[in-house]
């Protein structure tokens, strides 16, 4: 027989967000990442402070840019909402709490970013899509950025279940076109992934920039209003 005490704390968490309303002003378009990171964690090497600069100050940056980018553009058609999710290193709290915030039926689809500090293995102006078979949407962006530089994929590590591991998972279980866009490859040997190293100088700013621009650029038929993203398969959703 074991007894314990436990003395739990009440924290009031926030999300960050700004809107640019649109011409269709029910017709939501969601530009997302998370700002929260693992704190101070076990010392390695001497460090026991885990920054978080590519997961996902990254994103973060990333979706500021994004807004200041469309701000300065014509009122687009569907309403822009720029977010930056708390507490998803805790379990996605922030995203739960907006999810119940919006009708999904009126979220016309969810870009949410992650960890593009670091270049992916197909190169330096390519990202991949997670779950990128589960809506039109990575079609979409992809056939958007045709003729430049830039590239969208599938998400080439579907072992590590990554659909399901960010933000973009909430809205998706209800139905919302969804994706988490990334660069950073996904494999064990990830030597930033969750530790204190994860810092401003281990990450490629140029490479952050080429991928806003890429975003930039393959959601404008979206934010247009010229093209909507089939839903996601609630049923086909854990």
């Amino acid at each position: 027989r074991v007894q314990a005490t436990f003395e739990a704390e009440r924290s009031e968490l926030a999300n960050v967000a700004g809107m640019i309303p649109g011409k269709r002003k029910e017709e939501i378009v969601v530009f997302s990442a998370h700002y929260d990171h693992l704190g101070i964690g076990r010392p390695i090497a001497g460090d026991s402070i885990y920054n978080g600069a590519n997961d996902d100050a990254s994103g973060t940056t990333a979706v500021i840019s994004l807004a200041a980018f469309f701000k300065q553009q014509p009122q687009p058609e569907r309403s822009l909402v720029f977010v930056a999710f708390t507490a998803e290193e805790m379990g996605g709290y922030g995203s739960r709490y907006f999810s119940q915030q919006f009708d999904p039926e009126h979220i016309t689809a969810m870009f949410n970013i992650e960890m593009i500090g670091i270049e992916a293995e197909k190169g330096p102006a390519s990202a991949y899509i997670t779950g990128f078979d589960r809506s039109s949407l990575g079609n979409i962006m992809q056939q958007a950025v045709q003729g430049s530089m830039y590239n969208f994929h599938p998400d080439p590590y579907p072992e590590q279940n990554l659909f399901y591991r960010s933000d973009n998972a909430t809205l998706a279980r209800l139905g919302v076109p969804a994706h988490t866009i990334a660069t950073t490859p996904m494999k064990p040997n990830q030597p930033h992934y969750h530790k204190p190293s994860d810092e401003f100088s281990t990450v490629n700013t140029q490479h952050i920039t080429h991928i806003i621009r890429a975003i930039a650029l393959g959601a404008m038929p979206v934010v247009s209003g010229e093209q909507t993203p089939s839903r996601v398969d609630k049923s086909q959703v854990n």
